[in-house]
């Protein structure tokens, strides 16, 4: 089986609606490791590693985002994994 790591910016009104949260659960539900955190700009960044059709799962999501949010932009880049276990909200 093969691992991916994408890195996930989200901008929009994603802080405040359990964005991080939301995507906690649904990385733990579907084995992805990772972490992710609020950023001062506003914006919501995230670290996803695992199977590709789990990461992807999770990256549509923050195209959505949970009730409450909206979401404007996301911008994803490819990164190599690094070995992270867990997943943690920063």
């Amino acid at each position: 089986m093969s691992t991916i790591r994408r890195r996930v910016v989200v901008r929009g009104y994603v802080q405040g609606v359990f964005f991080r949260d939301s995507v906690r659960r649904l990385a733990e539900r579907h084995g992805v490791a990772g972490w992710i955190e609020n950023r001062r700009d506003g914006a919501v960044e995230a670290v996803f590693v695992g199977e590709p059709a789990a990461v992807e799962r999770l990256i549509e999501f923050c195209r959505q985002g949970p009730r409450g949010a909206h979401v404007d932009k996301v911008e994803v880049s490819e990164e190599e994994p690094v070995g992270e276990t867990g997943f943690s909200v920063r």
